[in-house]
């Protein structure tokens, strides 16, 4: 029996929901009616959220805890979709694409297989990446469209994954607490086409943030400058993609220049910075 799978597609976050976010605040000052909030749901538990545009049919971004883990990758596990997302459900279980499957009933408010079958420049990216989780259901449950966006091979096998294997052994060796980790895209206007008609945006910028308070602070400078918080972004295409390394701070200004973010935009609340070290 597979284990059920599920995605509860919210307006609001619900508490159970919001564990995964840095003071159990999402980002901010993203708000557009085609965004849903999915709370990514696998075998009875939440396992992160999701901000999904169902415009575009990619995720704006996927917020969750990273898990001190060995890096090893998830393997058979079926790529899924979120029933939610288009029809009318009594179910808030996301279901793994079925086998010869007619998806004209669910296609509209978001991707399936057929889109990136022939889209050859791009691979599936996932976000939530299951190197940054430990158990099984944890890394399963990151294998779902809804957490996937179409990225140029050389960019997520050289570029991307190496950066999430180096932001995996920071925090497995200098986080002492909970890392919270935000990543994201933007766009601007490219899209993947499938029988001449519009069919998911390619990111032109993929971009992460991690928050963790509670580090050791006996880290060397190089490693411990990087605490609280730190981020990076990097290009999605074949040249001039290599990762940039900022500061929270600096991403967010970087954002609100080249995506469509409010003024007042976050990624976390009062930017990682805990109240007691402004003293």
């Amino acid at each position: 029996m597979t284990p059920e799978v599920r995605g509860r597609v919210e307006k609001e976050l619900s508490p159970e929901c919001r564990e995964f976010l840095y003071m159990a605040t999402p980002p901010k000052g993203l708000e557009h009616h085609s965004l849903q909030f999915i709370c990514q749901r696998y075998n009875k538990k939440p396992r992160y959220v999701t901000l999904y545009n169902t415009v575009d049919h990619i995720p704006v971004y996927s917020a969750y805890t990273f898990k001190r883990s060995d890096g090893e990758k998830c393997v058979d596990v079926p790529w899924m979709y979120e029933p939610q997302l288009s029809t009318t459900s009594d179910t808030d279980e996301m279901q793994p694409f079925p086998r010869g499957y007619m998806h004209m009933n669910f296609e509209d408010a978001q991707a399936v297989l057929d889109d990136y079958t022939n889209a050859i420049l791009y691979e599936r990216g996932t976000l939530n990446p299951d190197e940054h989780q430990d158990e099984p259901d944890d890394k399963a449950a990151t294998y779902t469209l809804t957490n996937v966006v179409p990225v140029v091979p050389d960019f997520n096998n050289r570029v991307w994954d190496n950066q999430e294997h180096v932001i995996r052994k920071r925090l497995n060796n200098y986080c002492r607490g909970t890392a919270y980790i935000v990543t994201g895209i933007t766009t601007s206007g490219h899209m993947i086409r499938r029988q001449n008609i519009n069919r998911i945006a390619v990111p032109t910028y993929l971009w992460s943030a991690y928050c963790c308070v509670d580090y050791d602070h006996n880290a060397p400078y190089n490693e411990r400058y990087k605490f609280p918080s730190f981020a990076y972004y990097g290009l999605n295409e074949e040249e001039n993609n290599e990762v940039v390394e900022i500061s929270v701070q600096k991403l967010k200004e970087f954002l609100k220049k080249t995506t469509f973010v409010d003024q007042n935009f976050q990624i976390f609340v009062d930017d990682c910075v805990p109240a007691f070290s402004n003293s």
